[in-house]
């Protein structure tokens, strides 16, 4: 992946105490964590797209059920934040 791509999609804040699975269950490069297998599933609020795995292929936008996943061309101005919220969990580790 080319430096300085940012994340393709972005989970906002309608996911932040839901967290349904249903977009890491179709995405084809396992780019949304964390998993329910995962340690830190259960002590989150939330799921993030991994900007560095994200192939920009939409899979996971229409299976949102509280419609949380957006393009981060079209991400909501009052949700502009969650770009980086997105990568910074990524970059934790």
């Amino acid at each position: 992946m080319p430096r300085g791509r940012t994340v393709t999609y972005v989970i906002a804040q309608p996911c932040v105490g839901t967290k349904d699975t249903s977009c890491v269950e179709v995405c084809p490069v396992d780019a949304i964590h964390p998993r329910k297998d995962e340690a830190d599933f259960e002590n989150g609020d939330m799921i993030f797209i991994n900007p560095y795995s994200c192939i920009d292929c939409g899979a996971c936008e229409p299976v949102c059920p509280v419609q949380a996943i957006f393009p981060e061309d079209q991400l909501p101005e009052q949700w502009k934040e969650y770009t980086a919220i997105n990568a910074a969990h990524f970059r934790q580790g």
